[in-house]
């Protein structure tokens, strides 16, 4: 009997049945119990005992078998049965390891080995991980040139000497998906994959304002290649199993494990490639160090729905606060640049700052905050909707606003040609105006163009900016860059 058998149920009914009678024996009640009597008898030849009635008796039975015959049969019914059992197998007929939680790992020759773990949370990471690391690499980026800023608060691994980072495959064309800032700056690129082969890669383009760049492999054999499959991070939900691949502190195809914290978590920054809006991040404990920028985040089905890029630390390494871009709006932006189109986004046509207790005083405002419109670009969606110059936007749709960069990432979570309500404060008044949302593609190229020193900010300082997105964010000068400007690109 194995050591299992002790752990399943048994029928108390039948345990120990056998055809020998059991003794019995009789105790007797104490005196002066109220029990009915019973008639006690011989257990060799059925007669009474005694030929007459007991009363207040209470019969105790106890059963004694005796063992050593049944023991001897139930011996040789397990050793037939595991007899069996290893005939079935190596006939093929019995197929053990070959459910829901098998996993399968090749063997020499055409056999596959098939192994069972007990643990589901075990076999669950296992089986994603089997699945999804061919399709996640490593990513050295270096440069000549000059390097990027301090990038403490995004999770990626630079120095003067390069960048370490992480990515994923998109097709056997061999494009990668990665975040920007573990490219910007750089022009070379050598990717690592998961059987440890190394290509040189090109930059092929980026979305700075949201921290996404694709790169492509040169001379890759599209039969090694293995693209990611692509989830829905719609669907996700608060508490959903995740794993984080990629490349912490340079250890390549690292996995780690956790659960979805929090949607819709989002924020803006700055770097020296301008400024970049998370909207409707993922936030995870799972654990996200520098290096793991642009690898994957992905479901208990091995489907990628999220880059990693932010973590939210005072150490630089993992608190368990972790965020990554929506895969939806990734892959969207990815889509664009492979097509060799300039990614759009959301355009109002405002130069914004924000409102606070202080500036709202100081100019007199109805509201202590906002997004101040301190000018409106000509013919552009916010003129054409009749917003103002020295109007308070406080709602977009149903979304409060209390900021400019509320605004603006409110804004990018929705389409290029969407129309939202917005609702805005004008002297005592407020006021609904509805806003046909326009494409920054024009701007884009004009910045690009333009090496105009304009910070756009509205008014306020870089530096006032600045301090106000630290508290804002709560990073407590933890932040990167240094000035946020919100020109005329929202």
């Amino acid at each position: 009997m194995s050591e299992n058998d002790s752990q399943r149920p048994q029928d108390a009914g039948n345990a120990g049945e056998t055809q020998q009678q059991p003794r019995v024996q009789v105790e007797s009640t104490p005196a002066g119990s109220n029990i009915p009597y019973v008639q006690a008898y011989d257990t060799q030849t059925g007669k009474p005992l005694g030929g007459a009635q007991v009363v207040n008796k209470h019969t105790v039975v106890k059963t004694k078998t005796k063992k050593l015959p049944i023991f001897i049969t139930a011996l040789a019914g397990c050793a037939c049965g595991a007899l069996l059992v290893i005939a079935l197998i190596m006939s093929g007929t019995l197929d053990i390891g070959g459910g829901k939680n098998a996993v399968t790992a090749s063997a020499s020759g055409s056999s596959t080995q098939k192994i069972t773990i007990d643990s589901e949370d075990t076999t669950l990471a296992e089986a994603v991980s089997a699945k999804a690391l061919p399709s996640v690499v490593s990513i050295t980026a270096t440069s000549s040139g000059s390097q990027n800023g301090s990038l403490s608060q995004s999770a990626d691994e630079s120095d003067s000497s390069g960048s370490v980072g992480s990515g994923v495959v998109l097709d056997t064309e061999g494009h990668i998906l990665t975040n920007n800032h573990v490219v910007d700056g750089y022009d070379q690129y050598v990717v690592t994959m998961d059987d440890g082969t190394t290509y040189e890669a090109e930059f092929v383009g980026n979305d700075a304002s949201s921290d996404l760049a694709v790169i492509k492999l040169k001379d890759a054999d599209a039969s090694k290649l293995t693209p990611i499959e692509i989830g829905d991070s719609s669907k996700l939900n608060v508490g959903e199993w995740v794993m984080a691949i990629g490349s912490p502190f340079g250890n390549e195809q690292s996995v780690s494990t956790g659960i979805v914290s929090a949607l819709y978590r989002s924020t803006a920054m700055s770097s020296t490639s301008g400024n970049t809006i998370y909207a409707n991040m993922i936030q995870t404990d799972a654990a996200i160090n520098p290096g793991n920028s642009g690898g994957a985040l992905v479901n208990d089905n091995g489907e990628l729905v999220g880059i990693n890029s932010l973590i939210e630390s005072y150490s630089g390494s993992s608190s368990g606060v972790g965020f990554a871009i929506p895969v939806n709006y990734a892959k969207n932006i990815a889509d664009q640049i492979i097509d060799g189109k300039t990614p759009v986004h959301p355009y109002m046509g405002a130069t914004l700052s924000s409102v606070n207790a202080l500036n709202a005083r100081t100019n007199k405002l109805s509201t202590d905050s906002g997004a101040y419109v301190a000018s409106v670009v000509e013919d552009g969606p916010a003129a054409k909707a009749g917003i103002q110059e020295g109007d308070v936007i406080t709602k977009l749709g149903d979304d409060e606003i209390t900021s400019a960069d509320g605004l603006i990432i409110a804004l990018r979570s929705h389409e290029v040609g969407e129309k939202v309500e917005i609702t805005l404060v004008r002297g005592k008044e407020e006021k609904k105006v509805t806003v046909e949302l326009g494409s920054d593609e024009e701007l884009q190229n004009q910045q690009q163009d333009d090496s105009a020193t304009d910070t756009g900010n509205g008014g306020i300082t870089d530096e006032q900016l600045r301090q106000y997105l630290e508290e804002l964010l709560g990073q407590q000068g933890q932040g990167q860059g240094q000035g946020q400007g919100y020109g005329q690109g929202f």
